[in-house]
């Protein structure tokens, strides 16, 4: 499958490439995370596509990859939460997946 990234308008380029070369081609945007374009525009594909992340053909949206077993995918936004939110205190966690909690 062949990515193209950072560009935030289509113009048909999906599907004018894909019936060229018969590769699956899949347009994605830097500014774009969590179905939301930082910028206004329009989001691509849920998130910017990254190193591991998996293409979903019936969300029609790039997955990051699972951070840890415990971690549930939110629909809405094609990213992993955390079972416990993390605090809000301006203070540095990390996810301990032992104790499914934030130290």
């Amino acid at each position: 499958m062949f990515v193209t990234v950072g560009r935030d308008e289509d113009n048909g380029k999906e599907d004018e490439l894909t019936a060229r070369t018969g590769d699956v081609y899949k347009q994605t945007s830097y500014n774009t995370h969590g179905g939301v374009h930082a910028l206004g525009g329009t989001p691509f594909r849920k998130n910017y596509a990254g190193l591991g992340f998996i293409y979903d053909a019936q969300r029609d949206a790039f997955i990051p990859p699972q951070p840890y077993p415990s971690w549930v995918l939110d629909e809405a936004t094609c990213q992993w939460n955390s079972p416990t939110p993390m605090p809000t205190d301006d203070k540095r966690y990390i996810w301990d997946e032992a104790t499914q909690n934030w130290i």
